[in-house]
């Protein structure tokens, strides 16, 4: 059988309204993908049936996995990790979460891209936040090309987390997020892709809406985040200068309030 163009990996915790509002903005043929939720512990189990019952469109291979108790982001998406590495019948792994929005076209142009560019094995885009609620919003734009994206990726992760798609092969060096950087996963992951040699690629496109949420995970663990992200940095450091910049940069982060940093990302 050809292997499906890619699987969804989305982990989900009490947030069914979410998690359909993400599944209902794909836009693909549903015979050529698959999705694996993660459900990490929900006091509501989700299961398949369940989505569809609420009308969200699946494709035929959808699977949720159940955690027996909630245990974190982290281990959702390593659970994940280990339930597709022992399928490994998809070309590619996507990530999404909960609330975020996909535009259209996104997984046309990724699949594309990343057919199109076989030398590329991380592939990100741009992004714009959105406060559902309010209609506030701001765009998430980043360097494209590789020899950019390591410089950058010193000062600040440039893929944003739900807008990735990567190759199966990555696991093969890279199985899992690292459990050390509690909020900041998703950028040691990326650090660790680029490490073992692998090549990245950011679309220059809006082509996920991601959720502004005050009860999200990184707004209440902005502290703790930022501590990771400064340990990210000095792990994964290709210049040593660079390094210290960064971390330098994320520690001045530390001492200002969120709200000064999200109006100067509005004016940026």
């Amino acid at each position: 059988m050809r292997p499906l163009d890619f699987f969804i990996l989305i982990p989900c915790y009490n947030d069914l309204p979410g998690l359909c509002r993400a599944l209902d903005s794909v836009r693909y043929e549903p015979e050529k993908y698959g999705v694996l939720v993660v459900d990490d512990g929900s006091a509501v189990p989700v299961r398949v049936d369940m989505l569809e019952v609420l009308g969200v469109a699946l494709p035929v291979e959808s699977f949720v996995i159940r955690l027996d108790e909630n245990r974190g982001i982290t281990a959702a998406l390593n659970a994940g990790l280990a339930w597709l590495g022992r399928r490994r019948d998809y070309r590619f792994v996507a990530r999404l979460d909960c609330g975020d929005v996909c535009h259209g076209d996104r997984f046309i142009r990724q699949v594309d891209y990343l057919t199109k560019h076989v030398d590329v094995d991380l592939l990100g885009s741009w992004a714009r936040f959105e406060d559902f609620s309010t209609g506030f919003s701001y765009p998430y734009r980043t360097p494209r090309d590789l020899d950019k994206i390591v410089v950058g990726m010193h000062f600040r992760n440039l893929f944003i987390h739900p807008t990735v798609m990567w190759r199966a092969t990555v696991q093969d060096k890279v199985p899992a997020y690292p459990a050390d950087l509690p909020h900041a996963e998703d950028y040691g992951f990326f650090c660790e892709i680029l490490r073992y040699g692998g090549r990245a690629a950011i679309l220059p496109e809006e082509l996920v809406t991601c959720r502004i949420d005050p009860r999200g995970l990184s707004l209440r663990h902005r502290r703790r985040q930022l501590k990771s992200r400064i340990k990210t940095v000095l792990r994964y450091r290709t210049n040593k200068l660079l390094g210290l910049l960064g971390a330098l940069k994320l520690g001045l982060l530390l001492l200002i309030p969120y709200r000064i940093v999200l109006l100067l990302k509005c004016i940026l």
